[in-house]
């Protein structure tokens, strides 16, 4: 990877190797070696009580492991961290399409953690963030996000105690969750919808719009309303319906007469109306509908939520914890939401492993509306973890509580689920010109 040469060298990668190796020839062994912010390397954090945290032992990373798994159509990036202790913990990094890059990045940040303390969560990310210096990316914050999910898993284990005791303790008794579905007509889309609620008794489920982007307005208006409308008539007046345009348009007010023509059906939020970047013309379709609103899966860290945040133009955020830098992040996003009254839907396409670190966010957060999720009872979600979550009949899942996440990689399985390249499908306008999607 390029982006630390331009701060430190081209050297740096073979200087960190040259330091761990001469320091395991020194005698370090296997738990000698230290990354080159180690604890006692005289420089950065320092341990108390020669590296106890309260009646647990001193503990280092000795090595960060990487599986990239093939999920069907796209794959899964893993992160296994280990210690001196014989603890490991496990955590997962947004499958971006070009997966080995952030396989890469994950290496790279190794270099800097082997050696420290895993349960100091936030100073490692400090070490990750402030480290990479300029502002990173869906690739470098996936691998952070996923290397701070393991690192809790650690603590988690290492105390005894599930993660979400360690975020406050919980709120709730089960979280609620909710599938997508879909269909190529209205009919389908109500059957559809209708045939999932009866299997697993969610109280909730989101549909996509039928919006290509050559699609001429009225068109959009009158086939995504025939399908809204087909789908709450399949599942009844309570269900909650959310209606996900996936920043399939560019123009606001596009967006607004969408969100105005599907009012009448009392949908859970619209989702991604417009595009994420211009939080201003956010505003503009808030100000214009009279439905709830929901976006964030595509904002990272707490510095561009913030002022998302403060323009009240959602009623929903939705940030992904593969992605958005991690538990510790999420939380910070998740208190500025409250402070403005707004509530916290994640998102959540990845694997099982995502859905059980999201569980313990949704367990400990005040403010957790809803989860999105994927019933694990079929292919590569099936095998992935030794245990998945299951949805219960009433659209709810179980909170673990077992030290750490509560769940395990399935390694095993693995070596029938080999990687893939892959991209996401590009669409193209009528007269040829792509549009984002």
């Amino acid at each position: 990877m390029n982006r630390r040469s331009f701060l430190w060298g081209a050297s740096l990668a073979a200087m960190a190797r040259q330091a761990v190796a001469q320091e395991a020839k020194q005698g370090g062994g296997r738990g000698g070696r230290r990354g080159m912010m180690g604890g006692d390397s005289g420089r950065g954090l320092q341990p108390l009580d020669g590296g106890k945290i309260g009646n647990a032992g001193a503990m280092k990373i000795t090595d960060i492991k990487t599986f990239l798994v093939g999920a069907g159509g796209r794959n899964w990036v893993y992160v296994k961290i280990l210690t001196d202790q014989g603890i490991h913990g496990i955590g997962e990094a947004y499958s971006a399409g070009p997966d080995e890059a952030t396989v890469k990045v994950i290496e790279d940040f190794k270099l800097w953690l082997v050696g420290n303390d895993p349960r100091n969560v936030q100073y490692l990310f400090d070490v990750m963030y402030n480290t990479t210096r300029f502002p990173g990316g869906l690739i470098v914050n996936s691998a952070i996000s996923g290397i701070e999910h393991a690192l809790w898993d650690i603590a988690g284990k290492s105390a005894g105690v599930p993660v979400w005791a360690l975020l406050g303790g919980r709120t709730r008794n089960k979280i609620r969750t909710y599938q997508s579905t879909g269909g190529a007509t209205p009919q389908q889309a109500g059957e559809n919808a209708k045939a999932m609620i009866e299997k697993y008794g969610y109280t909730a489920l989101k549909m996509g719009i039928q919006a290509p982007g050559a699609m001429p307005y009225n068109q959009t208006i009158r086939d995504t309303v025939a399908h809204v409308k087909a789908v709450r008539e399949a599942v009844g007046p309570d269900i909650d319906i959310g209606v996900d345009v996936h920043a399939k348009f560019f123009e606001a007010q596009r967006a607004i007469r969408l969100g105005n023509a599907i009012a009448e059906f009392n949908p859970m939020w619209m989702e991604e109306s417009i595009r994420t970047e211009n939080f201003a013309a956010m505003k503009k379709v808030s100000d214009h509908v009279n439905i709830p609103l929901a976006s964030g899966e595509c904002n990272y860290m707490i510095h561009e939520f913030r002022p998302l945040l403060e323009l009240q133009a959602l009623d929903f955020v939705q940030p992904d914890i593969c992605c958005c830098g991690g538990m510790l992040t999420m939380k910070k996003i998740a208190a500025m939401a409250e402070a403005q009254y707004i509530m916290v839907a994640p998102h959540n396409p990845m694997s099982p492993l995502a859905t059980a670190v999201n569980v313990h966010f949704a367990a400990s957060t005040p403010n957790f509306y809803i989860l999105e999720y994927s019933a694990p009872d079929s292919g590569a979600r099936k095998d992935v973890l030794k245990e998945p979550i299951m949805v219960k009949k009433d659209g709810y899942v179980d909170i673990p509580n077992k030290p750490g996440w509560g769940v395990e990689l399935n390694e095993e399985a693995f070596k029938s689920m080999p990687p893939a390249p892959w991209k996401r499908g590009t669409s193209f306008r009528s007269d040829g010109s792509p549009y984002f999607q």
